[in-house]
């Protein structure tokens, strides 16, 4: 019998996966990564000495096993190359800037003004005494825990540019998982621990004021896992995309793969653990010859997904000073931009030159649409006029630039997500498939959840266990928020 086990998809899930494998069974990973690199949407591109972090990722986890693995890879600084960095980030609205988690600082209510701050103290007071019950959509869910004046002023339009829909189209599913502990009482009590001093109860991942980061990005880290994978015997194709799978008596037997020479191979295997799109796993079982029901195709071809785009930017410049935030929340309505880094904040490794600015913008699209299908040269041209429209920075300044695309970025909470659990249902009947990842679970996990649906997939291997459940189960507790 094989002792092989498949992998589908490079990125953290995948790749922690085999390394988890190799440290503690006998079994051999076999990874399958279509695109030429690791890291999936956590990867770091270089540019001209510049790198990127498509979508920024702090390294912070409140599972004690996750920073461990992060620190036995890249151990901290100076000894390692892992980073200790300050968490800065703030909205930008009204051409101004306020703090992101908002605080309720002399400074926001200044920029506010008096009567939008009046309407925002009686609408958050009313949300207290009458919250919108039941929760049914993401609208619902912000409203109970900022009010509708402040959901509207910092959450409502840079959630529609996201997810390209207005929150009440939105499950609330989406804010459990995202903004789980973060609410006004929250923002309250965190501002009164740290008055006072107090170290004592849990502090949301959104209020952390500290996290890790590779000197080089991201992509260090994960690389650093592929080459740790390949020492210990692992293997890590690239260009290789899943195009079938194999099934018998409700065991996947083999994927069937396209190499990169356009030829065709199947890998049989003990164990799949796939990290890819639910919606393409499904067709390729359904290529692959298995007896897909139609009901739960029908959910598979329902599911939808958000797609991405980022430009960097290279200017001499920004035209306002002391500019230390890792990313900054763009709320503006008359631009598309959503967000912004600053890579040179993230690390300074991260820029070739920290004389200048190394910035990354961050669009939402949907693949095919008006956005996606623009040419690099008119992304970067609309880019850079929204950056100086809004006051960032001046057209003159301007010096390089270098777009990105990044298909299923986000799997999305509409669509057929709410019939998510009858595909699962069906999906965990092949007692040695595993779906592990972001868009392996179809959920919004952030890079530690991806990893920890890893961990939790191989141990069940190592005990024998065929109960998915503790892989599932990851990120369903309601504490947890941000990330990417």
């Amino acid at each position: 019998m094989s002792r092989t086990v498949v992998i589908i998809g490079a990125g953290p899930a995948g790749l922690t996966a085999a390394l988890e494998l190799l440290r503690h069974t006998d079994l051999k990973p076999v990874i399958l990564e279509a695109s030429d690199m690791a890291g999936g949407i956590s990867r770091t591109v270089e540019y001209h000495g510049n790198r990127m972090d498509i979508g920024g990722h702090r390294f912070f986890s409140k599972s004690p096993e996750v920073m461990s693995w992060w620190n036995e890879l890249l151990p901290l600084a100076p000894d390692g190359d892992m980073l200790e960095r300050r968490r800065v980030s703030r909205i930008y609205f009204l051409r101004k800037f306020f703090d992101y988690p908002v605080s309720l600082s002399l400074d926001t209510f200044r920029n506010l003004g008096p009567y939008r701050t009046m309407r925002i103290l009686r609408d958050y007071v009313s949300a207290c005494i009458s919250p919108i019950e039941p929760e049914k959509t993401l609208e619902d869910f912000f409203i109970n825990r900022f009010g509708r004046e402040l959901y509207g002023t910092f959450f409502e339009d840079y959630t529609e540019k996201v997810w390209g829909r207005p929150c009440s189209a939105i499950g609330a599913d989406w804010g459990a998982q995202r903004v789980k502990g973060v609410s006004v009482a929250a923002v309250l009590k965190d501002a009164l621990r740290r008055l006072t001093g107090s170290a004592g109860g849990k502090v949301e991942t959104s209020l952390i004021s500290s996290f890790w980061y590779p000197k080089y990005g991201p992509g260090e880290l994960w690389e650093k896992a592929a080459s740790e994978i390949v020492r210990l015997g692992g293997e890590i194709r690239y260009g290789f995309n899943v195009v079938g799978l194999k099934a018998e008596d409700s065991c996947v037997t083999g994927v069937i793969v396209e190499a990169p020479d356009g030829s065709r191979q199947l890998i049989e295997a003990t164990y799949v653990l796939s990290s890819m799109p639910i919606k393409d796993l499904i067709e390729s079982m359904n290529a692959g010859g298995i007896d897909v029901p139609d009901a739960i195709r029908s959910i598979s071809e329902g599911l939808s997904y958000r797609d991405f785009m980022t430009v960097g930017i290279l200017v001499d410049k920004l035209e306002m000073s002391d500019v230390k935030d890792d990313w900054i929340y763009i709320q503006e309505r008359d631009v598309r931009l959503g967000r912004l880094q600053v890579f040179n904040n993230w690390s300074p490794y991260m820029a070739a030159d920290n004389s200048k600015a190394w910035l990354g913008l961050e669009y939402f699209c949907d693949e095919g649409d008006q956005l996606w299908s623009m040419t690099d040269g008119d992304f970067k041209a609309l880019a850079s006029r929204e950056l100086a429209s809004i006051g960032i920075v001046r057209p003159e300044n301007i010096r390089d630039s270098h777009v990105i695309r990044m298909k299923k970025a986000y799997p999305a909470y509409f669509g057929t997500y709410d019939e998510l659990p009858v595909l699962r249902e069906w999906m965990d009947g092949f007692h040695n498939l595993f779906l592990i990842g972001r868009n392996g679970q179809h959920r919004y996990n952030n890079m530690d959840h991806s990893m920890l649906t890893a961990m939790n997939a191989v141990e069940a291997i190592r005990s024998g266990s065929t109960d998915k459940a503790s892989v599932w189960n990851v990120n369903t507790e309601h504490d947890y928020h941000e990330g990417r």
